[in-house]
C-alpha cells in the first residue's frame, strides 16, 4: 500500500490552553473524512509560545494526545508542546500510534533564536515507519530553513516530512518556498501546517516530490485532507524529476565532501565575523 491520507488542521488558536478545541476538531474532522489516517497540527498548537505550560514528557498533556489517538484509531502529530527535560526546555513533537503509543519524540534542532528565548536545541532527527506505507520524517518550522535538516532524513529513507509551524511574520511568502525547494531538492512530499488566529497567518502548504503544490491554504482556519501516494516519490527518485534529474543518487555518488561539513561551524573565522546572535536594535539605542 503505497497511498495515506493526512489531514493538516490549520487552527485559529488563542495563547491559551486549546486542547478542548483540539479535540472537538479532531472528532469533527474524522467525522466529516472518515478515511483520514493521520492528522497533524501545527506548532505549538496547544498552549501558544508559553514557556510557563512546559511539562516534563511523559505527561498529561502528552497522555491526553495518546487518549486522543486512540479513541479515534490515527497517528496523531499534535504540532508541539515546550518540554521540560534536566533544567532545559525544548520543542517538541511527539508521533503516536493509533493504539496510543508515542513511537517518537523530536526535539526542534534550530529555535527561532534570537526570538524563542529560553529554548535549548534538539541533537536527533526522528524519522518513523507507517507499516506497508512508508518511511516519515518530522521537523519543526525554523528547521526547514536549514537543508540539513531535510536531507539527514532523506538519508535515513524518509519520504515524507511532516513540518509543525508557527508563523505570523511578513517571511510567511519566504517559507512557502522553502517548502517547495525542501520538497524539489529531496524528491519528497513536505506536509507545512501552519497556525491561524493569534498564532499564526494560516497559509499551511502541501508539496508533491516534483515540487507541485498540492494545496495551500489562505489565511484563516482551514482543514486540509489529502491522500498521498508514496510511489510517486519512489518513481521520482529512481527516474529523476520529470524525467530528468536524480537528485539523491548524485549526492550519494559524487566525491565532494563539503568544507562546511569537514570541521564545526565554529571553526570558520568568516561564520565568527558575524557577530553575536542577538536582536537587531534600533541604530543608536
Amino acid at each position: 500500500m503505497s497511498k495515506f491520507s493526512i489531514a493538516g488542521l490549520q487552527l485559529a488558536l488563542p495563547h491559551d490552553d486549546n486542547l478542548d478545541t483540539i479535540d472537538r476538531e479532531v472528532a469533527g474532522t474524522l467525522a466529516r473524512f472518515p478515511w483520514v489516517q493521520m492528522v497533524v497540527l501545527a506548532e505549538l498548537a496547544a498552549f501558544g509560545p508559553e514557556l510557563r505550560f512546559a511539562e516534563a514528557l511523559p505527561g498529561p498533556t502528552e497522555q491526553r494526545f495518546q487518549t486522543l489517538a486512540r479513541r479515534h484509531g490515527i497517528w496523531l502529530i499534535p504540532g508541539s508542546i515546550y518540554e521540560k527535560h534536566e533544567g532545559l526546555i525544548y520543542n517538541t513533537t511527539p508521533v503516536i500510534n493509533p493504539a496510543g503509543e508515542v513511537v517518537a519524540r523530536y526535539r526542534k534542532m534550530y529555535p527561532f533564536q534570537p526570538y524563542e528565548q529560553g529554548v535549548a536545541s534538539g541533537t536527533e532527527t526522528v524519522v518513523f515507519d507507517v507499516p506497508d506505507v512508508g518511511r516519515f520524517g518530522v521537523s519543526i518550522c525554523y528547521d526547514g530553513w536549514f537543508p540539513e535538516t531535510t536531507r539527514a532524513m532523506i538519508c535515513q529513507g524518509a519520504e515524507v516530512i511532516l513540518h509543525p509551524t508557527m508563523t505570523g511574520t511578513i517571511d510567511r511568502s519566504e517559507e512557502l518556498i522553502i517548502a517547495r525547494a525542501n520538497a524539489i531538492m529531496n524528491q519528497c512530499y513536505f506536509f507545512d501546517v501552519n497556525n491561524a488566529g493569534r498564532l499564526g497567518n494560516g497559509r499551511s502548504i502541501v508539496v508533491g516530490p516534483e515540487g507541485d503544490v498540492l494545496h495551500q491554504a489562505g489565511p484563516e482556519q482551514e482543514l486540509i485532507p489529502l491522500t498521498l501516494d508514496l510511489e510517486r516519490v519512489r518513481h521520482t527518485r529512481r527516474h529523476g524529476l520529470k524525467g530528468l534529474g536524480q537528485v539523491l543518487k548524485s549526492f550519494r555518488d559524487a566525491p565532494m565532501r563539503f568544507p562546511c561539513y569537514a570541521a564545526s561551524a565554529d571553526a570558520s573565522p568568516h561564520l565568527q565575523a558575524l557577530g553575536p546572535l542577538e536582536l537587531h536594535r534600533r541604530s543608536g539605542a
